[in-house]
C-alpha cells in the first residue's frame, strides 16, 4: 500500500476508466474521490455500484457532470437525472437485480467466471445469456464483473492499509475492493498498525494498493 494525495491518486483514473464505487445511496461512498474526478473532468468512465444515488450526493454528482458513459447498478430510482440522461440515450444504463449484481462482482474477485442464478429466467433479463439446466432447474449465466479500479470508503485504514468499515457502509465496499486492478481508499481515520484488532480487519492491506492521506 502507498499513501497518496487525492490529486494524485485521481490523476491515476484515466478518461474512459471502468469503476467500481462503494456505497449504498451515498452511506460509504468515497466522496473526496468524487469531488476530484469531477473537478479533474474525467470523461467516458463506466461505473459499476449499487445505485447512482441523488443528484448532488455520490456517484451523483458525476452523473451531473455528465462525466459518465455507462452505469451497472441495481436501481437508479432516485435519481431523476440517470433517468433522463438514460432516456436521452446519453448514456447506457444496464439494470442487474441487487443480488446477481454483487454476485458478479464476488466472482469477479474469486477469480470465477460467473454464478449461476435462477433470477430473471422466463423474463427480458434472459435475452442474450447462457442458459443452464441443473438437476432439472433452469439458470442464467451471470459473467463476472471487474474494474480497472475500486474507489472505496472505509471507517478506519491503518498505515498498512488494513480496513474496517461502519454499518451500511460495509455492504459493497469489501467485495469490490477484490474486483479491481487497482484499489483506491479514503477512511474517514487513519491510524496506526495495531490500532485495528487483527479479528476485525474486513479488508485485509494486500488488496489495498493506495490509500489517500487525510488533510
Amino acid at each position: 500500500m502507498k499513501p497518496i494525495r487525492l490529486a494524485d491518486a485521481v490523476e491515476l483514473i484515466p478518461e474512459g476508466a471502468s469503476l467500481m464505487i462503494g456505497g449504498f445511496m451515498g452511506v460509504g461512498t468515497p466522496e473526496r474521490v468524487i469531488d476530484e474526478l469531477v473537478r479533474q473532468g474525467k470523461r467516458e468512465l463506466t461505473i459499476i455500484a449499487n445505485d447512482t444515488a441523488m443528484p448532488g450526493r455520490g456517484i451523483g454528482k458525476l452523473i451531473d457532470a455528465e462525466l459518465v458513459r455507462k452505469v451497472v447498478a441495481s436501481h437508479i430510482g432516485l435519481n431523476p437525472v440517470t433517468q433522463k440522461q438514460m432516456i436521452e440515450q446519453r448514456i447506457t444504463v444496464d439494470l442487474v437485480p441487487q443480488g446477481t449484481l454483487i454476485e458478479r462482482i464476488r466472482s469477479g474477485g474469486f477469480g470465477l467466471g460467473g454464478v449461476l442464478t435462477p433470477t430473471g429466467v422466463g423474463t427480458v433479463v434472459e435475452e442474450g445469456k447462457q442458459k443452464i439446466e441443473v438437476d432439472g432447474r433452469s439458470y442464467l449465466l451471470e459473467t463476472a464483473l471487474r474494474a480497472d479500479f475500486a474507489l472505496i470508503g472505509a471507517f478506519l485504514s491503518d498505515y498498512l492499509g488494513n480496513l474496517t468499515y461502519a454499518l451500511t457502509a460495509q455492504n459493497f465496499n469489501p467485495v469490490m475492493a477484490m474486483a479491481a486492478d487497482k484499489t483506491i481508499v479514503t477512511a474517514e481515520h487513519v491510524v496506526p498498525v495495531g490500532f485495528i484488532p487483527p479479528d476485525h480487519v474486513v479488508t485485509p492491506a494486500p488488496l489495498v494498493d493506495y490509500v489517500i492521506a487525510n488533510g
